[in-house]
């Protein structure tokens, strides 16, 4: 399937795994008498499907073209790329859509990213290098987002927990 359907195949990879992710989540966290919220992981679902997944088809694609060798020097480069351009942009476009699709205004969703982006990319930059080089250096670039993907099942049961944090203050 990765090979006849590459976009399709890592976009429901993606959904997959954010579905799982999500629920997790909102396993560790719950009080056992609240019933899942699966609009929230309908939501988680649809990024994944329709965001997360064919956006790592296109990135992984375009760092393999820009730096196409696997040797260290190009596998740093890939990783600079990915902390300082990829990880931080769908990050802002996964916390100010999933606010969107919960109803929270435009002031709202900027008062969310200013309280949540900091400790996420924080989070980020201890958990992603290391899956990043991995990645990188060791899979060939059709398996890469699928590798990635694999790495992103603890990052999303924590990514979707961030996101259902109560909306932030906006004043």
């Amino acid at each position: 399937m990765i090979k006849s359907w590459p976009i399709l195949t890592k976009s429901v990879t993606s959904s997959l795994i954010y579905i799982a992710a999500d629920l997790s989540s909102q396993t560790i966290v719950r009080e056992s008498s609240e019933p899942f919220d699966f609009i929230r992981t309908s939501r988680m679902a649809g990024y994944g499907m329709i965001i997360l997944g064919p956006s790592l088809h296109f990135w992984f694609n375009f760092v393999s073209k820009l730096f196409p060798r696997r040797d260290l020097f190009s596998t740093l480069k890939k990783m600079v790329m990915g902390q300082t351009i990829y990880g931080p942009a769908m990050t802002v476009i996964f916390f100010s859509l999933n606010a969107r699709l919960q109803g929270e205004t435009g002031s709202e969703i900027v008062a969310r990213l200013k309280r949540d982006l900091l400790p996420t990319f924080l989070s980020g930059i201890m958990y992603w290098p290391i899956c990043d080089f991995i990645t990188f250096r060791f899979c060939p670039v059709h398996l890469q987002p699928l590798a990635s993907n694999s790495f992103s099942y603890l990052w999303t049961v924590y990514i979707t927990y961030m996101a259902s944090l109560e909306k932030a203050s906006s004043l």
